[in-house]
């Protein structure tokens, strides 16, 4: 087969997680239930934030955009991996390949750019609290979404357009979706500069949201440890437990998937990984910051309350 055609297969071949029947069944059940608490809880999320006019404030304008982005990047692998649960050939098309890599590393990088530009929020809702709807104004708030979605977009389109120039030697992927690493290992080229390309994207993508974050933490610790009231302390840490709870989630596997050496990485370790930030995290997320948030509860109630007196 000459170098041209190896580039230019019909569709792709997933492995998937298993080849025993039953247990695809059960997987497929357990996925189901996980896929639905994530689109049904992260659009409650949205709805609730866009009904109540107590949650229009910065830090949940963030939050619905952050739930909206979890919901494209469920949607953009989870409902092909149910349905080759219960199907006996696990193919994809060839474009449909591409637009998957290409949707799913642009939420993902969104993802990490938003966290970023929450703890920023948090920052300075904690250190410097009477000028923060002067510093987070709505121009900022959606200038920041809008540079999140736009920089998402790009390095996936970077690395989409990049990884796809290479002449590929097999169509059958070791994974359950076409994840960058997964597909990269199908080349049969020189993938020196891809490894150089992930690697500067990683850091770009996942390191630097990682560094705004640590940095805006480290203020928000130094100032919460200057209140004198125990009561204080405990609002101010209480209003950025949720948010430092899905960060060290969505960084936590990220950067052990992309940013260790490749030696030390499987195949097998990078499909239980990219299960968790593709299905645990946007699952947990609308759980973590409902649960363990007042406001959003209370706005829960009171939309509930509004849709027993309309009957």
């Amino acid at each position: 087969m000459g170098g041209k055609n190896q580039t230019w297969f019909s569709e792709f071949f997933l492995l998937g997680l298993s080849s025993d029947w039953g247990t695809q069944v059960s997987l497929f059940a357990l996925f189901l239930a996980m896929y639905l608490i994530t689109v049904i809880g992260n659009s409650v999320i949205v709805f609730l934030i866009k009904l109540d006019s107590k949650l229009h404030t910065p830090m949940y304008f963030f939050l619905s955009v952050l739930s909206f982005v979890d919901i494209c990047y469920t949607n953009s692998t989870v409902p092909q991996m149910l349905v080759h649960f219960l199907s006996a050939l696990k193919s994809i098309p060839f474009h449909r390949c591409v637009l998957q890599l290409y949707v799913s590393l642009s939420m993902g990088g969104t993802e990490f750019f938003l966290l970023g530009a929450m703890a920023y929020d948090r920052y300075v809702a904690v250190c410097y609290p009477l000028h923060y709807m002067v510093i987070m104004h709505g121009g900022l708030c959606l200038g920041l979404a809008v540079g999140c979605l736009a920089a998402g977009f790009a390095n996936s389109l970077m690395q989409t357009i990049i990884m796809f120039k290479l002449p590929l030697c097999r169509n059958v992927i070791n994974h359950f979706s076409c994840e960058l690493l997964a597909v990269l290992r199908l080349t049969c080229a020189d993938i020196s500069f891809n490894k150089v390309m992930v690697a500067i994207s990683g850091f770009l993508v996942i390191m630097l949201p990682c560094f705004l974050v640590l940095f805006s933490y480290g203020r928000i610790v130094a100032a919460i440890l200057r209140i004198s009231s125990v009561q204080g302390r405990r609002k101010a840490f209480g209003t950025c437990a949720s948010h430092l709870t899905v960060v060290s989630m969505c960084f936590g596997t990220a950067i052990f998937t992309y940013m260790r050496p490749a030696a030390s990485s499987s195949a097998e370790q990078e499909k239980m990984v990219a299960l968790f930030y593709a299905v645990v995290t946007p699952m947990l997320n609308p759980l973590i910051y409902s649960l363990r948030n007042k406001e959003v509860m209370g706005a829960l109630r009171r939309v509930l309350g509004k849709i027993r007196e309309e009957r």
